[in-house]
């Protein structure tokens, strides 16, 4: 179990530093867009401060193989989500990034609901699935698959409005957290699968191949990428992250526990701890706000030469 400890402690810092990479990357770019694919891919493969930051997330996909084939899905993203204080301190410093009074309390309570879940676990009770069945997967994932794509569509109309207020990338966030979330059901069935790697690669590499788990990491990972390339532009990543993180975790503890039979806690006070923390956590992603305040004007000096959008009416105002 220590060992899926510290892989995830190691994602954690991997996935950190990819989000951020990345976005660093994004904010010298022209503006990018879902509408057009093939440039949007042309643009970040020919960063290789972007292509760094991939290569953190890929890395951190090979650590979460590993944590989910040590701990229970519901303690693994109790410990990813652990990774959000990394990022945004990283966020802070790397990219100037800045949260509101508001915003840094929605955190702390996610962090704390998350904790809550982390203490309902138990290493002598709880047990650690390795598969589920196909008909389950696809009943918890298809509905997901389609409606990430489409609240994504929707949070891009709404961004194309005319006179619209500047949106924090919650809608976004969810979005991206229902695919990451299919994501991480999809890594924990191909973890189960590759159980018997060593002995007989080529049964264990047919038995991953055979199931559905490869083509839902295709899926998610293509619509993934483009989407959040566009969303990390548009966005702080201090709050499109925590966001995306949270409903992939509670996605991923609550139905991955369902689909790979890794039971419920028996005890009542860690049951409570459970569901409580799901609760919470969800709760606090509703209340969350869904614009950035306006920017203040920018202050004008009446006597120094006007600037080049001052009005022509402006102008005949200040003449004697």
């Amino acid at each position: 179990m220590w060992w899926g400890v510290a892989a995830a402690l190691l994602a954690n810092a991997l996935y950190s530093a990819g989000f951020v990479l990345e976005k660093r990357a994004l904010g010298g770019m022209p503006a990018v867009s879902v509408r057009e694919p093939a440039r949007l891919l042309r643009l970040v493969l020919g960063s290789p401060l972007w292509i760094g930051g991939s290569l953190a997330l890929a890395a951190g996909f090979g650590a979460q193989l590993i944590v989910y084939r040590t701990l229970p899905i519901a303690a693994a993203q109790g410990i990813f989500v652990s990774g959000l204080v990394l990022l945004l301190l990283l966020s802070a410093r790397l990219l100037g990034e800045r949260t509101s009074g508001r915003e840094r309390f929605a955190i702390g309570a996610i962090l704390a609901a998350l904790v809550m879940v982390v203490l309902s676990l138990s290493q002598d009770t709880d047990t650690v699935g390795a598969d589920a069945p196909v008909p389950l997967i696809l009943l918890v994932c298809v509905p997901s698959l389609a409606a990430g794509p489409w609240l994504y569509a929707v949070a891009e109309r709404r961004a194309r409005r005319p006179h619209r207020k500047p949106t924090t990338g919650v809608e976004y966030g969810v979005a991206l957290g229902l695919l990451y979330g299919v994501s991480s059901l999809a890594i924990k069935g191909v973890s189960g699968r590759l159980a018997g790697l060593l002995d007989r690669p080529g049964a264990a590499l047919l038995g991953v191949l055979g199931s559905p788990y490869p083509y839902l990491l295709l899926f998610t990972g293509v619509f993934g990428l483009i989407m959040s390339q566009a969303a990390l532009q548009r966005c702080r990543v201090s709050l499109l992250v925590p966001v995306c993180t949270t409903v992939t975790s509670v996605f991923a503890a609550v139905l991955g526990t369902f689909a790979f039979g890794e039971a419920l806690p028996g005890d009542p006070v860690r049951l409570a701890l459970r569901v409580a923390g799901t609760v919470l956590a969800v709760s606090v992603l509703l209340a969350m706000p869904k614009h950035d305040p306006p920017e203040p004007p920018e202050a004008t000096d009446p006597t120094g030469p006007p600037s080049p959008t001052t009005s022509a009416k402006e102008l005949t105002a200040h003449e004697p």
